[in-house]
């Protein structure tokens, strides 16, 4: 029985690279997949999925007036299964969207994000997406500063970590690190890339 899943994790939690797996697995089997990205995260170039070890591939890419059920309908064959990374930046209709491709064509959709913003304030697709998926799975990292489990995404400049400002702020481990709770409200003021 086809679901929406929703995999979420903190920067640097292996998203990525969980999808090119799952897409792989699929595809060694004939079982073609379809993968897509939001356009909004334009650090490699828009419509790839890249993981920070280096591994890429071509996806389609999500723009705000993107029907993903039209995308899915009108594909040249069924596929197997639908992947998604950068959830986070999906909008409600996106969601919705998806959910209909699970309930309507019997497709599982996987999307994989970020749950929180750098502020700790939900992302629209992650919010929507906790609300409709089916089955929700947490992929967990460390904090950057310690052993424990990271759970909040700490955005820094020049080592210092920034609290206000835009939400959206394309960038990866210049601009972001994965912290814990403690360490969010009490960074170690040194730059942690280049200790």
């Amino acid at each position: 029985m086809a679901q929406l899943f929703f995999k979420y994790g903190a920067m640097n939690s292996g998203k990525t690279i969980e999808i090119l797996k799952v897409a792989h697995n699929y595809e060694e089997q004939n079982k073609p997949v379809l993968i897509f990205t939001s356009a909004v995260d334009n650090r490699d170039e828009v419509g790839y999925v890249t993981s920070r070890i280096g591994l890429r591939r071509e996806a389609i890419p999500v723009f705000d007036d993107t029907d993903l059920w039209q995308a899915v309908k009108n594909a040249k064959e069924k596929p197997y299964c639908i992947l998604l990374d950068e959830a986070q930046f999906l909008n409600k209709s996106h969601v919705l969207q998806l959910a209909k491709v699970v309930d309507d064509l019997s497709i599982p959709v996987m999307a994989f994000g970020l749950k929180n913003d750098f502020t700790n304030e939900l992302f629209e697709g992650s919010k929507y997406l906790l609300l409709y998926a089916d089955k929700i799975e947490e992929l967990k990292t460390i904090c950057w500063y310690c052993h424990k489990k990271a759970t909040m995404n700490m955005r820094i400049l020049n080592g210092k970590p920034v609290y206000e400002g835009e939400q959206i702020q394309i960038g990866g481990n210049e601009a972001y690190i994965p912290v814990c709770r403690k360490h969010y409200f009490s960074p170690v003021l040194q730059d942690p890339i280049h200790k």
